[in-house]
């Protein structure tokens, strides 16, 4: 019923990237070219997006525990580290370079272009490379420093 449950979510988010030209990279730089040919509708497909989740974190919290899972697993750190800016930094550079996400690049894997590809590529080199870093400093207790 998981599996079941993660394709059709999967299915529904990549159905709504697709249909709301979030898959086109070109699209998406355009949102970036304030000066230019700017388009607005990805401010419009985020915010949907934060309203949908918002919706759907009182809805799912107000239950004792999750349809599919034995507890809730929402993250107890709060606050901002090195870990989360330079990560959301390298998010942002790449989005703006690519024009892709990952949310936006996995489902136009299936336009067959090269381009795409290739950021899928790079962007599972840059996981593994990460946790082959994460691993390396992980000292006895299994931890990277910093990451309790």
């Amino acid at each position: 019923m998981r599996m079941l449950s993660f394709y059709l979510i999967g299915l529904v988010f990549g159905v709504g990237i697709s249909l709301s030209g979030m898959a086109n990279p070109a699209k998406v730089l355009n949102f970036f070219d304030i000066a230019g040919a700017w388009d607005p509708s990805l401010a419009f497909v985020m915010g949907g997006a934060l309203v949908v989740t918002g919706l759907g974190y009182r809805l799912a919290l107000r239950r004792a525990t999750p349809v599919l899972a034995p507890r809730f697993q929402i993250p107890s750190r709060t606050g901002f580290d090195p870990r989360l800016l330079s990560g959301a930094a390298i998010f942002g550079v790449g989005w703006g370079i690519a024009g892709f996400c990952p949310g936006g690049a996995l489902p136009a894997l299936g336009t067959g272009r090269v381009e795409v590809a290739l950021f899928v590529a790079a962007l599972i080199t840059g996981i593994l490379l990460t946790r082959l870093t994460l691993d390396r400093r992980a000292g006895p207790s299994g931890l990277a420093p910093g990451s309790r």
